[in-house]
């Protein structure tokens, strides 16, 4: 089974090309705007390292946020033309679940974070099990003196992975309990990962359900020009 990962959810965008659970090939870049221009060159450079074709890929997965308003539409038009193009299934996976499934710990509870600007942040709670992690608490949009609030409450020993250093510095003072570690940003590679099982039993949905997770109205409205201007593995709007 070979899988296309995208990912642009967050200030981080990357490619991956999965078969089989191994990773074949894979680009990352950091960068807040450049979404589009990446995805374009990202795309050429994996299937040209894998020796691939388009035509190859049996599936697409692709983050569908929380994160970035514009990276996240740029990213799942991208999908959405290909996975049309191809005649493949595409399927979505959170940005949060991408970052707890790379945590590293045995005992912590796992909270992930991803920046949604407006001093706002996306957060959950996970529990790592042997093999993964399960969910604790749905998604949550919080400030971040209310997120420090939630921290300085929970009486375990917890693990923060994601975008903690967009919070103030003054938000993680003091809380001896909380542990700050990698991974920084959700990876196309993990998206892969986590729709395996899902893949594995057949389980793909219809076209039209895989939708962005915004969380909140957008900053600003994109014209269906703007998304197809990310070039030829964009859909044509």
């Amino acid at each position: 089974m070979k899988i296309l990962g995208i990912d642009t959810a967050t200030a981080a965008s990357s490619v991956a090309l999965v078969e089989d659970r191994k990773l074949i090939a894979s680009a990352q870049r950091v960068d807040r705007t450049g979404h589009g221009a990446f995805l374009v060159s990202a795309l050429d450079f994996c299937f040209d390292q894998a020796g691939w074709t388009p035509s190859d890929v049996d599936v697409i997965v692709v983050d569908t946020g929380p994160g970035l308003f514009t990276g996240i539409r740029v990213g799942l038009a991208t999908a959405q033309g290909l996975a049309a193009t191809l005649g493949v299934p595409i399927l979505s996976a959170s940005s949060l679940n991408a970052l707890a499934v790379r945590a590293a710990t045995g005992r912590r509870q796992i909270w992930s974070l991803v920046d949604v600007r407006r001093s706002e942040v996306a957060v959950a709670a996970y529990r790592p099990v042997p093999g993964g992690v399960v969910i604790d608490t749905n998604p949550e949009l919080m400030t971040h003196d209310a997120f420090r609030g939630l921290l300085a409450s929970l009486p375990d020993d917890v693990l923060l992975v994601g975008e903690w250093q967009c919070l103030r510095p003054e938000i993680l003072r003091g809380l001896h309990k909380v542990k700050t570690a990698r991974p920084r940003y959700p990876s196309a590679e993990s998206l892969a990962e986590i729709v395996m099982p899902r893949i594995e039993r057949g389980e793909f949905p219809h076209a039209g359900e895989v939708r962005p997770i915004y969380m909140r109205d957008p900053d600003v409205s994109l014209s269906s020009k703007h998304l197809s201007d990310t070039g030829p593995w964009a859909a044509e709007g």
